[in-house]
């Protein structure tokens, strides 16, 4: 039953192969992230700048094209559901994030091997309200780097990512800061450990 099962697969996916000779054409690739994440904080007063672990899991999507097997272009979407864990300030809170970037990438079909680079153009994080304080970061920007390893229509890959949050809202049930404050700013630096299904189209 098993050898059945993985003959199967074999058939299902040679045609997305990585080790194919095609000379290039539109992709698709989904997939699902988990990462581990760091970010500094700088809080309006009365609360003290801090770092929170904000972990969790995710789902991404690129679309875009391939050359002769070598190169390829996508535009990138990445969507998260996050732990924000502050214990400096004794806050956590759920969160939700997402991020856009184009992603320009170098694959080597005989080996499996692929590696990239995306600059990140936009993005927002939103925490959860609690205990009457509500965040929420927008405008993000930064980089993303990684690299993976293709068998077939699947990739295991990890990514380091560099963000920073341009615009950033802090609401308090009291009254006492609504709107913008240019005293709040986050940070975050994370890794990506993901497995995605590139398909070629």
């Amino acid at each position: 039953m098993k050898i059945s099962m993985v003959a199967f697969l074999v058939v299902t996916l040679l045609p997305f192969s990585a080790f194919s000779r095609d000379e290039g054409g539109l992709f698709v690739e989904p997939g699902l992230t988990y990462q581990v994440s760091e970010s500094q904080i700088d809080y309006p007063a009365p609360l003290s700048s801090s770092k929170a672990d904000n972990n969790g899991l995710g789902v991404m999507a690129r679309l875009g094209f391939h050359i002769s097997e070598s190169f390829f272009l996508a535009a990138d979407g990445r969507y998260s559901w996050l732990d924000f864990d502050d214990d400096d300030n004794n806050f956590k809170t759920d969160a939700v994030a997402y991020n856009l970037a184009p992603v320009l990438g170098l694959q080597m079909s005989e080996f499996g091997l692929r590696i990239w680079g995306s600059y990140i153009l936009t993005g927002q994080m939103d925490l959860e309200e609690n205990g009457g304080n509500d965040f929420m970061f927008s405008d993000a920007s930064g980089y993303r780097i990684g690299a993976g390893f293709r068998l077939f229509s699947l990739s295991l890959n990890l990514e380091y990512e560099d963000l920073s949050y341009g615009t950033s809202e802090y609401t308090s049930s009291t009254g006492s800061i609504v709107g913008s404050s240019s005293n709040l700013n986050l940070d975050t630096e994370s890794y990506i450990l993901s497995v995605s299904f590139p398909l070629e189209l």
